[in-house]
């Protein structure tokens, strides 16, 4: 569900304000960085053969020149870096942040500092089914699955230990803080539930979710309950309430529909002058009528060979 409307939201916690925050870190295309490394290790190779070929003074000077231009081939060498699409990398330099490369290919950037891998993918979590208390006490089983990427590369790194455990955890605790603020069915017709107004209460879980999840520079794109049920000591009890409640509302509705059908027989026996009956008359066939229309059995007539008032 999206998390556009914060106003979806009534409880949702407060978080530390990040220390660190994503920006471009200074690189430079591959390309050339490899091409004048592989020149480096060419003209190092050259440098020691040169020195096989000369003496004296001269060889001594050859090796060191290629013993240096070695190494600073091999050190620049150091600083490039493959960027898959859907990865970046985060750089630190003795330590600090010195900035995010997200752009892919082969990139470049200072030798001596250290580049973590981070995934930028879109990725879903779905929790374990979880055993809860909704908000009246009833035991109940639900699980959800949530789909998230890293927003921040800076603060998935830097503000947690581990950004995917966190969402984890997090995922869990605001799925059981949810069951635990609504019914799993109201008894109220205004009431939220969790089975009969899930858009709303998964609206709710996103936006408590994004809140809880901000600090570590992860965007919350969607969370659905993908299991939602009565715990088993209780799935049978509460199955036959349901099922008296069905029972309930359709035999309302059986006798609203025959209180309408006896109204009409009596307007158009009154309208076409059938026959004239009295109060007591017109109870007994609306009392007749009611027991016919709404009766679960088909009725036995009994056939009145005598008047009408025998």
């Amino acid at each position: 569900m999206s998390v556009s409307d914060p106003a979806a939201t009534a409880d949702v916690p407060e978080m530390p304000a990040p220390g660190v925050r994503e920006f471009p870190a200074h690189s430079i295309g591959g390309g050339l960085a490899l091409l004048l490394g592989l020149l480096g290790l060419a003209a190092a190779v050259a440098l020691f053969v040169g020195a096989g070929s000369v003496s004296g003074g001269a060889q001594g000077g050859f090796v060191v020149g290629g013993v240096v231009v070695l190494l600073a081939a091999i050190i620049a060498m150091r600083g490039l870096n493959t960027v898959a699409p859907g990865e970046a990398r985060v750089v630190q330099l003795f330590g600090r942040y010195r900035g995010t490369i997200r752009q892919d290919g082969l990139r470049w950037v200072n030798p001596f500092t250290s580049r973590t891998r981070i995934s930028t993918r879109v990725r879903n979590h779905e929790t374990a089914v979880l055993k809860v208390n909704d908000a009246y006490g009833n035991p109940i089983e639900l699980a959800s699955v949530v789909v998230w990427k890293v927003r921040d590369t800076a603060q998935a790194v830097f503000e947690v230990d581990d950004y995917a455990e966190f969402v984890a955890t997090q995922t869990e605790t605001a799925v059981r803080h949810i069951a635990i603020e609504y019914p799993y069915d109201a008894h109220d017709e205004d009431g939220l539930s969790l089975r009969g107004n899930a858009e709303e209460i998964t609206e709710k879980l996103a936006v408590e979710l994004q809140a809880r999840v901000e600090a570590a520079g992860v965007q919350v794109i969607e969370s659905r309950f993908t299991h939602l049920a009565y715990a088993p000591e209780i799935a049978s009890a509460m199955l036959q309430r349901q099922q008296a409640g069905a029972v309930v509302a359709a035999r309302r509705q059986i006798v609203d529909g025959a209180v309408g059908m006896v109204e009409a027989a009596l307007g158009r026996i009154a309208e076409r002058g059938i026959v004239e009956l009295d109060e007591e008359r017109r109870a007994a066939m609306v009392s007749n009528l009611l027991v016919v229309l709404c009766g679960d059995r088909a009725p036995q007539p009994v056939l009145n060979t005598g008047s009408l008032y025998q």
